[in-house]
């Protein structure tokens, strides 16, 4: 992108756990100054993925450079090249915050010339200038996550990598913690992030979705929601919520549908062609239906559009 070359490179990657397989032949790049999002449900493999990019485990076959670095050969370089915040809180709660900056900068060999230009850097991004002395443990959680992130930088590494960073943190800190991971990739930081989160997923400049260890689509936000679903979506208000989704999976040209919120989210191959039908189709089975009328995806859409595909394919073959 742009020109550069990427700063981390997966080809064919694998991990398997005994008969387990957490990461099933994946592959991908991510480039200097993008917000790359890795985006699936817990145990689609995210964590596995970003922990062999981290040098923490060893791939089972394939192969993934970072920083121009294999991760099976040479995991102790890596570390000094990356930032990583796992997605669990990952300082000492017993420790002040400023204690803990010292410490993290200790572990990555932060000079002792810039300690205190890079401490009070930490201290400003993380918001908590009057909190330098106070226990890390008694901070609130978006506070402690920022703190993490500030740390986990303390180096100026080339390319982060942030495990789940906003699991369990209220909406507000969310979108400020997305500010600052901007704010550095703005500087040519490579961000690499998982996340569960569909909505959070929207922040990436581009998306892999995982699902089951298998990469099942990748491109940006707007070009997975244009391209990734095939068909058209309805959105489908009425009484009965549970009852008309029963009746809509066995309904004529559905191809999937699932409850969003007060409504129910349809794909069919054309909304102006199924509209008729499937008002027709409620009609006949007493269901009162207050709005049907075709709407742009969201990821959400997306990713179970993608996934549900994805099992009625692997349901087939292990029918046959």
């Amino acid at each position: 992108m742009n020109g550069s070359a990427p700063s981390v490179v997966v080809s064919d990657l694998v991990k398997s756990f005994g008969d387990f397989t957490a990461v099933d032949r994946i592959s991908f790049e991510a480039y200097p100054g993008e917000v790359f999002g890795f985006l699936g449900p817990n145990g689609a493999g995210k964590s596995t993925t970003i922990r062999i990019l981290c040098g923490l485990l060893r791939p089972t076959s394939g192969s993934a450079t970072v920083a121009g670095m294999d991760v099976a050969r040479q995991p102790e370089a890596i570390r000094q090249k990356i930032g990583y915040m796992s997605q669990k809180f990952s300082l000492y709660n017993d420790l002040k915050v400023i204690e803990n900056i010292r410490f993290f900068a200790g572990m990555y060999s932060v000079p002792e010339s810039e300690l205190s230009e890079r401490a009070d850097w930490a201290i400003k991004m993380a918001g908590l200038e009057d909190r330098g002395s106070a226990l890390t443990g008694t901070l609130a959680t978006g506070w402690k996550q920022r703190l993490a992130l500030g740390c986990a930088v303390l180096h100026r590494p080339p390319i982060l990598f942030l495990d789940e960073p906003t699991s369990g943190v209220d909406p507000i800190s969310r979108r400020n913690f997305w500010e600052l991971i901007h704010s550095m990739a703005a500087g040519g930081v490579t961000v690499f992030v998982t996340t569960h989160y569909m909505d959070e997923a929207e922040y990436c400049g581009r998306l892999v979705l995982i699902y089951r260890g298998q990469i099942v689509a990748s491109g940006s936000p707007s070009e997975l929601k244009r391209k990734a679903m095939k068909g058209d979506l309805l959105l489908v208000e009425c009484e009965a919520l549970g009852k008309a989704l029963e009746f809509l999976r066995l309904g004529p040209g559905v191809l999937d549908a699932a409850i969003f919120g007060n409504a129910i989210h349809v794909v069919v191959a054309s909304a102006e062609e199924a509209i008729p039908v499937l008002k027709k189709y409620f009609a006949g089975r007493g269901i009162v239906v207050s709005k049907i009328e075709p709407i742009s995806p969201t990821l959400e859409d997306v990713f179970v559009s993608l996934t549900s595909r994805r099992d009625e394919t692997a349901e087939g073959r292990s029918m046959q």
